[in-house]
């Protein structure tokens, strides 16, 4: 286990490398939850993520012959960026594998910081093979995104800085990956306030720390948003950390993560990517269980695609009522387009959409039926639009 003074040290190591971000208490998210609740903007990092700050301490601890070798390092992608980054800045070479699905976003990033960028495999654990054949073959130093107490005593320095900026603080919620994380967070709220509760979070597909937690064999896999925190592999020194502090971890649904994420465009003017928005993910979906607290969350992660986040966005309009897509079965005669218009028009809504069928899609020869989206101010509204259509025209949802 790293220790409190492992954390300090790093925290001395790292600083002019790694940004000292905001910890901001947010209004609009404090009062959709019914929690005080604290931001740590670490997504203002150079490249986007926390990664930063293991990356720049482990690498800043090699060794002289370790920094001539270069370093090998495996990645969904803010570790990538981040080993590429700290590096770079030391004059050190570096090869990244990352699998093959990787957002673009970050395969750019990544080599457009001086990387070797190999896309390998379809999972991290794919990713990681490929990297250690790397290591033995060209002699590098596999510099692990979570499993290293380097990295972790990095990653801890979010959690220190929160401290310091709140020593009050009742919870801190974090994303749960790998654990590099969740274990820092965890030993330095145990030396500075005992009494402060930490949660880790995964996503349902990727509920690896849950299941070893609970003494389960490991069984995730399938598509995610929170890519970054899509780990298999867990880390055992994280895993020993919260076994011996006891920190629970929760698990998310994949639509709370993308509702976390329109939440933070919405109420807080942020972008994060998945992994960035698994905190507040947990406050939304379970908001009793952090109500009436001073809760400490982060932005750890804003690199995400920006054809996801708009689709993301757009779902979430659509969940939200905000967005309607209605199919409308109407008689194909003179006038029937206008009173559609007519109606939504009048109540306020904006016709986004539109096709309009009349020969092969409807039931009947004599009937027509239009596809149309309608956006509406909030859900009432939205609803309100939906029962005046309805009262003349057969309608169901897309």
């Amino acid at each position: 286990m790293i220790t409190f003074d492992d954390v300090q040290a790093a925290a001395k190591r790292i600083q002019g490398a790694v940004l000292r971000t905001p910890f901001l208490r947010a209004d609009g998210i404090s009062r959709l939850t019914g929690a005080e609740v604290y931001i740590k903007y670490d997504h203002l990092q150079a490249t986007g993520a926390f990664k930063e700050r293991g990356a720049a301490n482990r690498i800043a601890l090699l060794s002289p012959e370790e920094r001539k070798a270069g370093v090998v390092a495996m990645s969904a992608g803010n570790h990538a960026q981040a080993v590429a980054r700290h590096a770079q800045l030391a004059g050190i070479k570096a090869s990244i594998v990352m699998p093959r699905h990787t957002p673009a976003t970050k395969v750019t990033r990544t080599a457009a910081w001086g990387a070797n960028v190999v896309l390998h495999g379809e999972t991290l654990a794919e990713a990681a093979a490929e990297a250690h054949r790397l290591e033995e073959e060209e002699g590098l130093f596999f510099l692990h995104p979570y499993d290293d107490p380097g990295v972790i005593a990095g990653q801890a320095t979010m959690a220190l800085e929160m401290f310091e900026d709140q020593p009050d603080l009742d919870m801190i919620v974090q994303a749960t990956g790998g654990g590099g994380l969740i274990a820092g967070t965890a030993v330095v709220a145990r030396h500075l306030r005992p009494q402060c509760e930490v949660l880790g979070v995964e996503v349902e597909n990727y509920a690896a720390f849950s299941q070893a937690l609970a003494g389960e064999t490991i069984h995730v896999g399938g598509p995610t948003i929170a890519e970054g925190i899509a780990v298999r592999d867990i880390g055992q020194m994280p895993l020993a950390i919260l076994k011996a502090l006891n920190v629970p971890v929760m698990v998310v649904a994949e639509y709370a993560i993308e509702r976390a994420i329109a939440t933070f465009v919405e109420s807080a003017k942020q972008v994060t990517e998945g992994a960035g928005a698994a905190g507040l993910a947990a406050l939304l979906s379970f908001p009793e269980r952090f109500k009436g607290k001073k809760i400490g969350i982060s932005i750890c992660g804003g690199n995400i695609d920006l054809r996801t986040l708009s689709n993301t966005l757009m779902r979430h309009l659509l969940r939200d009522g905000r967005i309607l897509r209605l199919v409308i079965e109407m008689p194909d005669r003179p006038g029937m387009l206008a009173e559609v218009a007519t109606r939504i028009g009048a109540l306020g809504g904006n016709i986004l959409e539109v096709s309009h069928h009349r020969l092969f899609s409807s039931p009947h020869v004599q009937d027509a039926q239009l596809e149309i989206m309608i956006e509406a101010r909030d859900p009432n509204h939205g609803a309100a639009i939906e029962a005046s259509l309805a009262e003349v025209f057969t309608l169901r949802r897309l």
